[in-house]
């Protein structure tokens, strides 16, 4: 391929998370998180994100923190079909991705307020871009190439096959669902506390592109494929009229009993035709199918668009997420967190200025609904200084309509992604601490499901940092993620495609308080 590039965002038709999470959600929404990886049962300032409820273990006051990522990821893509590339390695790199929390607590009454990008957040950027967008021009260059001795026979050897293709292809996508989520917590009791809250979710997917200087090589050099598709139209167009007429007319001949369709082919016009199509079919039944489907891959040919294309699209909507938590805090050494977020309804509406894919009619309708999520923490003092954690997550892909993949099938979720984590903290000192995490997400996608512009795969990951506490009201929080997938495979009737993916995540977190 002469120059490809394609910035490409996760999926079109709905945001993978960007880094850690379920399919769609976000779950990286603190350092703590990054530093430590289960927060399921925190009581300091990002439980408003991780354990709601669990706020009314905080101090009477204003706590106010502010957290950035930096992330970068590897996406890489194998295929073994005949394309001009057979890897195709994605970068992505976000400097800022920022999250904010704020409670005011006053004795048994709290209220929350917390913000950050619960989906998307970034875009990816393919050198070389992605198979199936190679594959389209591809194939066009296959089945031109396969019908090369067709043309030149044809044509009178004036229209030569195609041996390849160059083309510049660009696509950029850009995706964020910014989460502003309110809420109260309350004191049921000295042991329990519940939350109620709401998030809003403003959510804009842009994209736009071009597909240009596609060109045809030919054994005399390359040209616009849309002039070559011009020197070839009519010759298709001869070839497809002659060719349905030949097959009307054995069909009629066969079916009124003038034909035996089994019998030896003698018509000298038929076997020149058959003889030109490459063809050894000995009966005219046989005859009769090697013209249908030779008719039926010179149309295919023959609507082949190989003009330039150009998208420029925005989506806009706006969902709302119900939220319940409880806290359950039997004594100093055991705090017991859980939450559920509701199904968000949301439904995106097209803004589209260009669109010659058809992808995106203007004013149409997309559902890009988020799942629901289940997280359940548990946080136990082993010692005085050494204090343990482990969380459970579960969204609920299942119940949620992912669309449809480029075959136009429905995707398949077999199961709900689920993610199990362990962290330990380890205090030096009343000021500083150093932590570690570990986490395990099984992803619950089937094959089918997977293509080269939206994939899951199951992952491990691995975190570390620190907490400083720099007075008793500024507290720094530090850490550092990394997660490494399992490769995952989908096998397409004639190639192979491998999807595997690589995160590094560095986060820096303040926290202040007012007490009162």
């Amino acid at each position: 391929m002469k120059s490809t590039t394609l910035l490409f965002v996760a999926c079109l038709l709905g945001m993978q998370s960007l880094f850690a999470g379920g399919l769609l959600t976000n779950a990286n929404q603190s350092a703590q998180y990054i530093r430590m990886l289960s927060r399921n049962a925190s009581t300091d300032l990002d439980a408003v994100y991780f354990n709601p409820a669990g706020v009314m273990e905080m101090q009477n006051g204003f706590h106010f923190g502010f957290h950035s990522q930096t992330l970068y990821q590897t996406r890489t893509i194998t295929t073994t079909a005949p394309l001009n590339n057979q890897e195709f390695i994605g970068e992505l790199e976000v400097p800022v991705f920022p999250s904010a929390f704020a409670v005011y607590k006053k004795d048994k009454l709290a209220f929350s307020l917390g913000f950050g990008p619960n989906a998307g957040g970034g875009s990816v950027v393919f050198d070389e871009g992605i198979p199936s967008f190679e594959g389209r021009i591809a194939q066009m260059a296959t089945g031109y190439g396969m019908l090369a001795d067709v043309f030149s026979a044809a044509s009178g050897g004036q229209i030569l096959g195609v041996t390849g293709y160059n083309s510049d292809i660009a696509f950029e996508g850009q995706s964020v669902f910014w989460g502003f989520q309110l809420g109260m917590s309350t004191k049921v009791n000295e042991m329990v506390s519940v939350y109620g809250g709401v998030r809003v979710l403003p959510s804009v997917n842009t994209y736009s592109g071009t597909i240009a200087n596609i060109q045809a090589i030919t054994a005399a050099g390359a040209m616009p494929a849309s002039q070559y598709q011009g020197m070839v139209k009519p010759v298709l167009d001869g070839l497809i009229g002659t060719l349905n007429t030949t097959q009307n007319n054995l069909k009629t001949a066969i079916g009124v009993g003038a034909l035996d369709g089994d019998a030896a082919i003698e018509d000298p016009q038929l076997l020149q035709v058959l003889g030109m199509l490459g063809s050894d079919a000995s009966t005219y039944g046989e005859a009769v199918g090697v013209l249908e489907a030779t008719e039926g891959q010179l149309a295919q040919l023959n609507n082949s668009n190989l003009l330039d294309q150009e998208l420029d699209t925005k989506q806009k909507g706006t969902g709302f997420t119900p939220i319940f938590g409880v806290n359950i805090s039997p004594n100093d050494r055991l705090n017991i967190g859980a939450k559920y977020e509701f199904q968000t309804v949301l439904k995106l509406t097209n803004e589209t200025k260009v669109d010659d894919t058809g992808l995106f009619p203007d004013k149409a309708e997309t559902r890009t609904d988020i799942p629901a999520i289940l997280m359940v923490g548990l946080d136990y003092k082993l010692t005085s200084k050494l204090s343990s954690s482990v969380s459970f997550n579960n969204y609920f892909d299942k119940g949620v309509n992912w669309g449809r993949t480029m075959s136009g099938d429905e995707r398949v979720i077999e199961d709900n992604l689920w993610e199990v984590s362990l962290g330990l903290q380890y205090d030096f000192s009343d000021r500083f601490a150093l932590s570690a995490g570990a986490m395990q997400s099984t992803t619950g996608v089937s094959e089918q499901y997977q293509s080269d512009f939206s994939y899951s795969n199951s992952s491990n990951s691995f975190a570390a940092g620190l907490q400083w506490k720099a007075t008793k009201q500024l507290t720094l929080d530090a850490g550092v993620l990394y997660t490494t997938y399992t490769d995952e495979d989908k096998a397409f009737p004639t190639y192979t495609e491998t999807y595997d993916k690589e995160n590094i995540a560095v986060a820096i977190g303040l926290q202040y308080s007012l007490f009162k």
